[in-house]
Parts: C-alpha cells; sequence; structure tokens
C-alpha cells in the first residue's frame, strides 16, 4: 500500500489517500477535511481510479472536502450508518463492523481493508485495517499520545473504553496506526508513551 498524506486547516487533521500496488492504480480517499483541489490534483496527477471517500466520522474536520472531492472525481461517499445523520449530506455506502473493501484490481495482490467499528468519539466512528500492510487507520479513536475526546455531543467515555479494550488494544505491536491529528505510530510505541491508552488497559 501506498500512503500519502494531507494535513489540512486549523486543527492539522490529516487526510490520506491509499493506493494499491505495484502500479498504484486504484485508490481510496480517507478523510478529506480541507483543501479537496490537493487530493483532486494527487489523483489526477498520479492517474488514479477513486474507489470511494472514506470517512471515520463526522466531524467536519475529517469530512469537509468530500462532497466537492465527489462531484469532481465521481465516486462514492462510504461512512458507518451511525453517523450518517450528523453528516447530514448523501452518503453512498453505508459501512458496518467487518465489512471488508477490496483494494487492487489484481486479485493474487488484492488488499483488503476491514472495517472497525469504535465509537466512543462519535457513534459511527470507525478504523480501517489492513493486516497485509500492517497499517490501521483510527480516525480519531486513538492517537500516537492520546486518544478522543468524549465531551461532544454524540461522544461516551463508556463507548471509547470499550473500543480500546475490545478492539485497539487487540492490535499485535507491528501494526502502524495512521491517525486523524499527529503522526503516525507502531501500537508498540503507542504502549509505551500513551498514557490515557494505558490507563484504560493497565500498564
Amino acid at each position: 500500500m501506498n500512503i500519502k498524506r494531507f494535513i489540512g486547516g486549523m486543527l492539522e487533521s490529516n487526510g490520506y489517500i491509499i493506493s494499491s500496488r505495484p502500479d498504484h492504480d486504484e485508490c481510496y480517499i480517507i478523510d478529506p477535511g480541507y483543501e479537496p483541489k490537493k487530493f483532486i490534483k494527487y489523483v489526477n496527477d498520479k492517474d488514479l481510479s477513486v474507489k470511494g471517500i472514506i470517512l471515520t466520522h463526522h466531524h467536519y474536520d475529517h469530512v469537509g472536502g468530500a462532497e466537492r472531492i465527489k462531484k469532481a472525481l465521481d465516486c462514492p461517499i462510504l461512512m458507518h450508518r451511525c453517523d450518517v445523520d450528523r453528516y447530514g449530506k448523501d452518503v453512498d455506502v453505508y459501512l458496518e463492523d467487518g465489512d471488508v473493501l477490496v483494494l487492487g484490481d489484481d486479485q493474487a495482490k488484492a488488499e483488503k481493508l476491514v472495517i472497525l467499528h469504535t465509537p466512543g468519539h462519535t457513534k459511527g466512528g470507525i478504523s480501517i485495517m489492513s493486516a497485509a500492510s500492517k497499517v490501521c487507520f483510527t480516525g480519531d479513536t486513538i492517537f500516537n499520545v492520546d486518544l478522543g475526546r468524549t465531551d461532544l455531543d454524540d461522544g461516551s467515555d463508556d463507548e471509547l473504553v470499550s473500543s480500546i479494550i475490545n478492539v485497539v488494544d487487540k492490535w499485535p505491536n507491528e501494526i502502524t496506526i495512521y491517525p486523524g491529528h499527529g503522526d503516525p505510530a507502531t501500537m508498540k510505541t503507542v504502549r509505551k508513551i500513551n498514557r490515557e491508552f494505558l490507563d484504560i488497559v493497565g500498564d
């Protein structure tokens, strides 16, 4: 998997374009919160076929550019059903926990992206796992040094704790998380420096 990160806005939100190997012909766009022109230009410059725009949750700093990109590149928007109402715009594919998306048109080399429902920051928050590339795009569920906030209208401390214990803590050390803000980190590093994560799972 080839990963291109874009950082935008006052909150320095991360958006990503992930493309298939070896020739990077297909891609998904993840959380294009700001500066949609940059995503569109990258896709066009690399001559990529966009399979969809995956939104990890409904907050504006992660979805703000999605509609413009959808119109420009004629691709669907995908989001967990529990966040669709708060997003307030058309969603083409309602995601569920355990759904599998495929990246790459060569079946022998195609990469599976597994949708993991990780609520807490929002009701429909998701993470996107690729076991083959050993990466997971976590939105605002978990960052390198802390966790997503739960004090907004549909946040929940209990749901976030459950997501950390029942989902995130099961990821092996070699998985690298690509969060919605901040730099990527391996789970090995998370287990050393993320105090909020450690307070939940124990040292």
